[in-house]
């Protein structure tokens, strides 16, 4: 009977335990809901930041496409006149030259450069998806584990507390040592599967806090989440999720806005055909027919065989290689919606097919077991046997809600945007 009560009270303070272990392997305990996950991944993703430092790039190319080229300036001196024996005082030219470029090659360089920034603003878009993603995915991930992870501390607890027990009882030949052995096998199983949990758990936890920057050496325990019991996907309509996709999805804007630059490269290259002229003026002092003489000129290549046709075939090449890449990736974005969205839903209908009263029937069951083993009915084999299967049901109940709310955290992912779970 003493040694029932010990396991009773220890079932009791389950959780002040847990807490207790938790604090002796972590200098410090973070409490993070989902909102303030986000907005801590927002403020200190160093991955973002360092895509936003692209879009800055991409914006100092602008810069330089606005710049107009320097103009030369020529100048030249005689070192020494063998007539009067004299140096630097003889002949001298000045001559200042500007390139100017034709057929709007600076307009469509700028336009190109302007192009630049949009790819790179959809990257960042899409970057911050896909580590949203990860970070909601995670998060849910996390809070099921914990759940899960309570359920192996109390029958681990409790179990460690029986082997001590039955050790003495089986010393004094009460009980048989068959029977110790099958109590320690089942605990060494509990601590295997509680150690191989806490490892997924830590692991999660350690991408978490590396993408909010969070102290490495802190615990994170995330706020309750919602069972989702209703279904949320379920009547929504399918096709309307499809075109979402296509509108909001940044790699397929990302994948527009390299069509729209790779067009914009080609009406460049074409420009690049034309040949640009340099006008210049220059002074010659004695060089010339007259003395201080004044010039005007300019210069333009003949472009006999050099009409830049390599690089205009090139780029209708690239327009046309991205333009295939865009349809396919159109492809593959429906896939991927109409995939999600049937996981979702199945997903949702296979938990709403459980009965809710299914989880507090099993509890009473339980707690049953209990009193039945206190009043020595049933074997303590018995009570392993029923609390494992109660452990394996909260286990299976827990990976399905965290099932379903990933697959629509993933149908979100799928679309480009939070639609659901909000």
């Amino acid at each position: 009977m003493k040694k029932f009560l010990i396991l009773v009270s220890i079932i009791l303070y389950q959780f002040v335990s847990y807490g207790q272990e938790i604090s002796e392997l972590y200098t410090d305990t973070l409490h993070l809901t989902l909102n303030e996950a986000e907005t801590m991944f927002l403020k200190n993703n160093l991955d973002l930041l360092a895509q936003k430092f692209s879009i800055d790039s991409a914006k100092a190319t602008v810069i330089t496409a606005r710049l107009y080229d320097n103009p030369e300036i020529d100048f030249s001196n005689a070192f020494y006149n063998p007539t009067t024996h004299t140096f630097f005082d003889s002949e001298r030219s000045v001559q200042v030259s500007q390139l100017i470029k034709l057929a709007g090659k600076r307009s469509k360089s700028i336009d190109m450069a302007r192009s630049g920034i949009e790819v790179a603003q959809y990257q960042f878009y899409d970057l911050l998806r896909t580590l949203r993603f990860i970070l909601r995915n995670d998060f849910y991930d996390i809070y099921y584990r914990q759940q899960s992870a309570k359920v192996y501390q109390v029958e681990i607890t409790s179990l460690q507390k029986i082997v001590t027990a039955s050790r003495e009882l089986a010393s004094k030949g009460y009980i048989a040592q068959a029977e110790l052995l099958r109590i320690q096998s089942q605990l060494y199983t509990l601590q295997a599967e509680y150690d191989n949990l806490q490892t997924g758990i830590n692991q999660v936890q350690g991408e978490i806090k590396s993408m909010i920057l969070a102290n490495p050496a802190s615990y994170l325990i995330v706020a309750p989440v919602s069972d989702l019991n209703k279904e949320v996907v379920t009547g929504s309509s399918y096709q309307s999720l499809i075109d979402s996709a296509l509108v909001h999805r940044p790699d397929l804007k990302a994948l527009q806005s390299t069509i729209a630059q790779s067009n914009l490269n080609l009406s460049l290259q074409k420009a690049m055909a034309v040949p640009d002229i340099v006008v210049s003026a220059g002074y010659d002092h004695l060089g010339g027919y007259i003395k201080n003489f004044n010039e005007i000129g300019i210069s333009v290549p003949l472009p006999f065989f050099n009409r830049n046709q390599g690089n205009i075939k090139n780029a209708k090449i690239q327009v046309d290689v991205n333009k295939t890449l865009y349809e396919s990736e159109i492809v593959k974005v429906k896939n991927d919606v109409t995939t999600n969205y049937i996981t979702a839903i199945r997903s949702e209908k296979l938990l709403r097919s459980f009965d809710p009263e299914f989880e507090n029937v099993m509890q009473k069951l339980i707690e049953q077991v209990t009193y039945n083993y206190e009043k020595k009915n049933i074997s303590i084999l018995e009570f392993l046997d029923r609390y494992d299967s109660y452990k394996q049901n909260v286990l299976q109940m827990n990976q399905l809600r965290f099932n379903k709310i990933s697959s629509i955290e993933q149908l979100n992912f799928s679309i480009g945007k939070i639609i659901f779970n909000q």
